[in-house]
């Protein structure tokens, strides 16, 4: 290869370099890791390229924080859930980009994840380089869905995730974080009965009682004005209604 060609192959590589490391658009990210050190690494390179980060180090508290996020980053080996029960569940309500990122590398653990519902399997140990490429590939892949997913309107109505507000009829309607979650949830499904057991693991981690649900859903009914917004299947649990 001559002088020339060598310079400029040289060059062409810190050009890609140079992409590879200029900070990608700014996403909430969901850093779900049994192992402290990790996460810390994890989360600092994260805002370093001008992230948010959220971490949290059980399935418990990725059901419960996963709505407010762009993207999560799945740990599969999880102190109180199967990881895969986590990434079923999250996927079995939301369209949110996920990542499988764990030690488990073996072509049917892949196979697993993927069937679970992650976007992308990634295994440890791992380059942030290569992290962050996979996850601009997810989100340009999801991106459409999850603009749209992040504000839902019906009618008078209006939810905003990123904001974490509610209004009617333009009025701001104050809400606890807890009853933002639970009316969020069901809104972003409309027409589909959310059982009490999908409510509690979505919204409460698993720690419930049916008191605590009812007492939820009629607060909420109560400061939207009416009973429609939140219809009771017997029997089931909960669908989002229309007034």
């Amino acid at each position: 290869m001559s002088q020339g060609a060598t310079s400029s192959t040289l060059e062409a590589r810190k050009s890609l370099a140079a992409q590879i490391r200029r900070p990608s658009a700014s996403w909430r990210v969901l850093v779900v890791e049994n192992d402290q050190s990790d996460m810390d690494t994890l989360a600092a390179g994260l805002r370093r390229h001008g992230h948010q980060v959220e971490g949290v180090g059980t399935g418990s508290a990725a059901l419960q924080a996963y709505q407010v996020s762009d993207i999560v980053l799945l740990d599969l080996e999880l102190p109180d859930l199967d990881g895969l029960e986590v990434c079923r569940s999250i996927r079995s309500l939301s369209d949110v980009p996920l990542i499988a990122v764990t030690g488990w590398g073996t072509e049917l653990d892949r196979v697993l994840g993927l069937q679970a519902g992650a976007d992308d399997y990634l295994v440890k140990p791992y380059g942030f380089r290569e992290l962050m490429a996979r996850m601009d590939a997810v989100m340009r892949r999801a991106r459409p869905q999850s603009v749209t997913a992040r504000v839902v309107s019906c009618g008078p109505l209006r939810i905003d995730a990123s904001s974490r507000e509610v209004s009617l009829h333009g009025e701001a309607v104050e809400v606890t974080r807890k009853e933002f979650d639970l009316l969020f949830l069901l809104a972003a499904h409309p027409g589909t009965v959310i059982t009490r057991k999908r409510i509690m693991q979505q919204v409460w981690g698993g720690s419930w009682s049916r008191r605590t649900v009812d007492t939820h859903v009629s607060s909420l009914r109560g400061k939207l004005g009416g009973s429609d917004w939140i219809v009771t299947v017997r029997g089931v649990g909960f669908r989002f209604g229309t007034v």
